[in-house]
């Protein structure tokens, strides 16, 4: 069965899990693309989600989406990359819902065109980092807490194609993702005897609002090759891997880089 998404396109209807219901969600950069996909998913799993965004109109127009599902929602304006702005958010997610049980670090980006290494700006090789990797370690820093005391909980990262292997994208972008799997690993070692399981999510092409804009459809037909299953990839088709890592359908797993890419990476 399907159902239409934000575009009016045909999509899979996401699996129902039904131990997640009535349980509460923060997700970083969730007022767009696979973020505000994976809000859905969650809500129409019963879930109350706390949406994090930088930009307020988006924000909006996700929590709208959310809250048409009939489960509570909060959005929270932030930049993660923002120590300070990430514990107002962590603050005001505890005095709305407590404690989350998932926490979605999706926030993130590409910052910069592709160059050569030697040509990049020390500007934009921080804000690559910053923008992926700082705000990654922020998000967990502010959550995790609270997730350790309680003894349970799912957390999310979100990795990148880039980050597993080299590609077109930019360096400094494809360190920072390198770099989500190697914390992830780290915090799900660290992490699982209290009962806290930390899992990646590696996406390959996704056809975003913002990767529809600049991939005009004969370069999308051109990449197609690439990808063994024959299409790009969707933000629904990330945000139902999402939903599985977070269930108790993997209760036995963490740790792990989950490559949802068409076939394009095979590690």
């Amino acid at each position: 069965m399907t159902q239409p998404d934000s575009e009016g396109r045909a999509v899979p209807i996401p699996p129902v899990y039904a131990d997640m219901r009535g349980k509460v969600a923060v997700v970083t950069g969730g007022s767009r693309g696979i973020g505000a996909a994976a809000c859905l998913a969650l809500a129409r799993n019963g879930v109350r989600v706390a949406i994090n965004g930088r930009d307020e109109e988006a924000l909006q127009s996700s929590l709208a989406a959310v809250r048409a599902c009939g489960v509570e929602a909060l959005a929270i304006q932030a930049d993660c990359s923002d120590l300070a702005q990430v514990r107002r958010m962590r603050d005001a997610v505890l005095t709305e819902f407590g404690a989350p049980d998932f926490v979605l670090a999706f926030a993130g980006g590409g910052t910069a065109r592709p160059v050569p290494v030697h040509e990049i700006s020390e500007k934009d090789w921080r804000s690559s980092l910053d923008h992926n990797l700082t705000s990654t370690f922020f998000t967990l820093k502010c959550f995790l807490p609270d997730m350790l005391a309680r003894g349970s909980g799912g957390i999310l990262t979100m990795a990148s194609a880039g980050g597993r292997m080299a590609s077109g994208a930019p360096a400094g972008y494809g360190a920072a993702k390198a770099g989500v799997i190697m914390l992830t690993r780290h915090l799900a070692q660290e992490a699982g005897p209290a009962g806290v399981r930390v899992n990646c999510i590696s996406p390959s092409a996704v056809l975003t609002e913002r990767t529809r804009a600049n991939l005009p459809p004969e370069r999308q037909a051109q990449m197609l090759p690439a990808f063994p299953l024959g299409r790009l990839g969707t933000p629904e088709d990330i945000a139902q891997a999402s939903l599985f890592l977070l269930s108790d359908a993997s209760s036995w797993v963490t740790g792990i880089v989950l490559d949802v890419a068409g076939g394009r990476v095979m590690v």
